[in-house]
């Protein structure tokens, strides 16, 4: 899992205090078409312990377009509404998938996928910690990759995301700088691979 999924975007709503983790988010689906953010990334195996950390910047625009930019090491995940291309800097290497084989029961679905979320998922409240309400997302396809996705709410918004996959890691995003419904410039969400890159898939 690690760096290599994609597009996981966030935004800030508003809700009053006593509302639950599922009335915020369905707030979230309903109000927001775009967002930008900054994130800082920790993968954990099945013992707890760091494996991975990484941080960068997002932006999407519903349904199905996004950019996800890793700082260090390089690499950028651009879905364009149609496909989705990952460059790995460090590989020299582009790897493109089409939106529709991609998205599916995955954390980009939840986020920056079209409004029917509960064809694609199970929506359960699962609590408060950290100071955040808790949403569980259980993808209803057995091969989604994750094997949960937790999303936790304040106030004010969504601030972090858990993904537990099949292997027994967990991915924690953490959610800052948040900018609802910005304007993006029209190449935001477009990818034309670099010249010299291996191109592979779809």
């Amino acid at each position: 899992m690690g760096r290599s999924f994609f597009a996981l975007a966030l935004i800030l709503f508003f809700q009053p205090a006593n509302s639950s983790s599922l009335e915020r988010f369905q707030s979230y689906l309903r109000t927001t078409q775009a967002a930008r953010a900054d994130f800082q990334q920790k993968v954990f195996d099945k013992t707890g312990k760091v494996v991975q950390e990484s941080s960068g910047s997002f932006s999407f625009l519903r349904p199905g377009r996004f950019r996800w930019t890793y700082v260090k090491p390089p690499q950028l995940i651009v879905g364009d509404g149609e496909r989705v291309w990952i460059h790995d800097a460090d590989l020299n290497q582009v790897t493109v998938r089409r939106v529709a084989r991609v998205l599916g029961a995955t954390p980009a679905a939840l986020l920056a996928g079209a409004s029917d979320i509960d064809k694609a998922f199970e929506l359960v409240e699962s609590g408060e910690k950290d100071g955040l309400q808790w949403l569980e997302a259980k993808p209803r396809e057995k091969e989604s990759g994750f094997e949960r996705i937790r999303l936790g709410l304040s106030v004010s918004g969504v601030e972090a995301m858990e993904l537990m996959d099949h292997f027994g890691q967990t991915t924690v995003l953490r959610f800052s700088n948040m900018v609802r419904n910005p304007q993006f410039d029209a190449g935001t969400f477009r990818f034309t691979p670099p010249k010299g890159v291996d191109v592979l898939g779809e």
